[in-house]
């Protein structure tokens, strides 16, 4: 692993890589099994996986021509501030099983392209190390820090503060896993962390549970300790930062966060990781965006993997998108050089489709270049 103060050192790109598809194999032969169990894994039959990935092919562009297009750009706003394109790197744990650099790296190749990025509370690299990386980079776009509560309100509270002073810029909070999914994939690869990845910049250890024979160690022990609205006030008077919701799925919840102050949602089925019966993040975008209004801020995640999926998403009412598992094979493929190539495909090919369905700029993007239109 790189130190944490000195860019990761650049590896070549295997020949033959035109698409985020591509770094898939190759990251699969660089990992052990049981790391690629992990984090390539789903919930049971994983069938919500498949679902994200179908229902951005099955949605079509419908395209506008002879338009004049000069001047175009990718720029988007998200809490008054403008970045250089609507994508941002999702959170997801424990990168140095895909590569020693782990979340160091993908910080670098982030800010190289432009892009964002929300760093995982289990983050397998110091969170100080990633924004000071990150911000390196004056075109960069935003940093963002994940969270999962912890009923332990002392330790939130240092996490919180921790957090504001190395630099990120919003708190997202993951509501739709109070306790893990049953990932069947993982469970039969044996999964565990090996001795030198771990959650480093999560101190101190869990209470234990607290269950008495007869009562379920589920409902009984670990639900009482989850996260409720009241948390979520709780959050809001303790830090400054803007507060996101991860995960929501359902319109009444996405009002309900409206009405206790959410500064934006993450539309998100956890990227099939939790529960195998849920809509595909396709579907429930344009709920949300009709349940909560043209104002405040909505993302998306969940099997996006080319350009022409992120303008769809910015037509379905999405104002920018997260990249997931794409990024973590390019970064097991060639560390920061991999994930940077796999965002610079992405927004080459999310400029080809604006060029092509004849979209200016990020605010033209709407449900009438979707085909069969909506007006």
């Amino acid at each position: 692993m790189s130190d944490a103060g000195e860019r990761p050192a650049l590896q070549s790109l295997p020949e033959g890589i035109v698409n985020l598809a591509d770094f898939e194999a190759h990251a699969q032969a660089r990992m052990t099994p049981s790391a690629w169990a992990y984090l390539n894994g789903g919930a049971a039959d994983e069938q919500v996986m498949r679902a994200n990935r179908a229902a951005w092919d099955a949605l079509k562009l419908w395209p506008r021509v002879l338009r004049d297009l000069s001047g175009g750009h990718t720029r988007t706003s998200l809490f008054g501030k403008t970045w250089p394109t609507p994508l941002l790197l999702a959170p997801i744990a424990y990168q140095r099983l895909a590569h020693p650099d782990g979340e160091l790296a993908s910080a670098y190749a982030a800010a190289a392209q432009g892009a964002g990025m929300i760093l995982s509370a289990q983050a397998s690299v110091p969170m100080e190390a990633v924004a000071r990386a990150m911000r390196q980079e004056p075109t960069s776009g935003p940093l963002w820090f994940q969270l999962y509560w912890r009923d332990d309100r002392g330790f939130m509270a240092e996490l919180l503060q921790r957090v504001e002073a190395a630099g990120f810029e919003a708190l997202v909070l993951t509501v739709d896993a109070p306790v893990q999914g049953a990932r069947d994939r993982e469970r039969r690869a044996g999964f565990q962390l090996p001795d030198d990845v771990r959650a480093v910049n999560l101190g101190g250890r869990k209470k234990p549970l607290d269950v008495a024979p007869g009562q379920s160690a589920l409902f009984d022990g670990l639900m009482p300790r989850a996260a409720t609205w009241s948390e979520i006030d709780w959050l809001r008077e303790r830090s400054p930062l803007p507060l996101l919701l991860k995960g929501l799925c359902h319109p009444e919840d996405a009002r309900e966060a409206m009405r206790r102050g959410a500064a934006g949602l993450v539309v998100s089925n956890h990227g099939g990781r939790t529960l195998d019966a849920l809509p595909s993040t396709a579907e429930l975008l344009p709920l949300l965006r009709e349940a909560v209004g043209p104002e405040l801020p909505l993302l998306v995640d969940g099997g996006i993997q080319r350009g022409s999926d992120v303008l769809k998403a910015l037509c379905l009412g999405a104002d920018a998108v997260l990249l997931g598992r794409p990024y973590v094979h390019a970064l097991a493929t060639a560390g920061a050089l991999g994930v940077a190539q796999a965002l610079r495909l992405l927004r080459d090919e999310f400029e080809i489709a604006m060029a092509l369905v004849g979209c200016r700029d990020v605010g033209e993007a709407g449900a009438h270049l979707l085909w069969p239109s909506r007006i």
